[in-house]
């Protein structure tokens, strides 16, 4: 099929991934990711607020998702919104499982992640960049969390969906994995797929996400030097 963009069904847009942006965090990270321009920072390990949050085993990771109000055409409301809220409880969810929370007990880990420009796929955009501003802030984690979607566009199954195909396309399924005991730490699905679509959205969008993740180990790299994380 002839992609919008000129892509190939299973081709990433282009990603640029820069560790280590912002001075004033613990941990920071820039990705754009085709149009998207998403900043994150992490604050912490700090004591939490408010205090009967806090848990005695292990720390609390808080994700924050905000898109600013020039991040789409249509002007957004500034603060928090319903959308920006559960996509801040899903970062945190897919993140979670790879830090090492038990390693922080009685404390809170903030993670902010800005959208400062929306082409479809902010939230694995989000997730990306959260990552590594993580490691940015040493935080040890047990694997990076790379993520990637993959949809139904015109009646195929592609990688990667732009703003024209997500506004237009039949379904949408992002994914965040650990790829080295490939956990899938987030699955969601939207739209209408049949089941060998499914099958066939999901091993795209996991092949999508391990690209992604030897991105994200390049960036460290450049950053860091040395070994993966």
């Amino acid at each position: 099929m002839e992609r919008c963009d000129g892509r190939k069904k299973d081709e990433l847009r282009s990603i640029h991934m820069e560790v280590g942006v912002l001075k004033r965090a613990d941990g920071s990270a820039y990705v754009e990711w085709g149009a998207n321009k998403v900043f994150a920072s992490v604050y912490g390990p700090r004591e939490v607020i408010p205090r009967f949050l806090a848990r005695n085993d292990r720390a609390v990771l808080r994700c924050k998702y905000n898109m600013t109000p020039f991040s789409v055409e249509d002007r957004k409301r500034p603060g928090p919104d319903r959308r920006s809220i559960e996509i801040g409880k899903v970062t945190a969810g897919a993140l979670a499982p790879s830090v090492l929370l038990e390693k922080f007990p009685n404390s809170m880990i903030e993670v902010a992640i800005e959208i400062m420009q929306a082409d479809a796929g902010t939230r694995c955009a989000g997730i990306t960049a959260a990552t590594l501003a993580l490691v940015d802030a040493g935080i040890p984690m047990r694997d990076l969390v790379p993520a990637c979607a993959a949809g139904k566009v015109d009646g195929e199954v592609v990688l990667d969906l732009c703003k024209e195909e997500d506004n237009s396309g039949q379904a949408d399924l992002p994914i965040a994995m650990m790829p080295r005991t490939n956990a899938v730490t987030l699955l969601q699905m939207d739209g209408e797929m049949t089941e060998e679509e499914v099958e066939e959205a999901i091993a795209l969008a996991q092949t999508g996400c391990r690209q992604v993740y030897e991105m994200q180990k390049a960036a460290l790299v450049s950053k860091y030097g040395g070994g993966d994380e």
